[in-house]
């Protein structure tokens, strides 16, 4: 996994075409037997890249108020590309966790935490040993709601890095672009794959409770 340059991300002339066809996926999550595609009415949506998506939905799934989690692709330039797409570094895409939860449950702040709280996002487009423009740190927002909390939180979080002697957050923090599933392997890898690879981990930094409303009052 990754690359053995430091990568960049493509130019238009340098992408792969990709393709019109929609990724299969299947009906149902592994875990959960949650839809992996309704319309969830009533629930919201969030979407975080923290480099290997693996590791990543797992620490989502977990959490109470879930209803589903799915791993894909977004913010490249090739339609539906595959994985091994994404890897050749000519996608530009980021690895993906898209959460569907219940907001009478938890909350988006309650997923920010978890976020920053679960991965170096200082690194550029790399986590760890894996580098590539496909692990890069993202919180893509789906309303202007997500994104001042994720902006907040990012501010925050910094501090609490810098107090650390960490430095410079890099995650990209943009409106949340089209989402792309990634193959049926990659839904709930680990619970299939217990034994299987996860490069997450955070730095040993919190997020202080008192950043935003949501969590304070909690």
């Amino acid at each position: 996994m990754g690359f053995t340059r430091e990568p960049r991300m493509p130019t238009p002339a340098e992408a792969l075409p990709g393709r019109d066809e929609k990724m299969p996926i299947p009906a149902t999550h592994y875990v959960n037997g949650a839809p992996m595609e309704a319309d969830f009415e009533g629930m919201e949506s969030g979407l975080f890249g923290l480099g290997c998506f693996w590791g990543a939905e797992r620490g989502f799934w977990t959490q109470p108020g879930v209803i589903t989690t799915a791993v894909g692709y977004v913010n490249g330039l090739t339609p539906h590309p595959t994985y091994q797409e994404i890897c050749s570094g000519r996608t530009g895409h980021s690895e993906v966790v898209r959460v569907i939860f219940d907001p009478q449950v938890t909350s988006y702040a309650n997923l920010l935490k978890i976020f920053w709280e679960s991965h170096n996002p200082t690194q550029g487009m790399r986590q760890g040993n894996d580098m590539g423009t496909q692990y890069r740190s993202g919180i893509y927002y789906y309303s202007d709601t997500q994104r001042a909390l994720a902006l907040a939180s990012k501010d925050a979080f910094q501090v609490a890095l810098t107090a650390g002697g960490l430095g410079a957050i890099t995650t990209e923090i943009v409106e949340a672009p089209e989402f792309y599933f990634a193959e049926d392997y990659h839904q709930q890898y680990l619970a299939k794959n217990p034994g299987g690879y996860c490069g997450l981990g955070g730095v040993g930094v919190e997020l202080s409770p008192g950043w935003a409303p949501e969590i304070s009052a909690a």
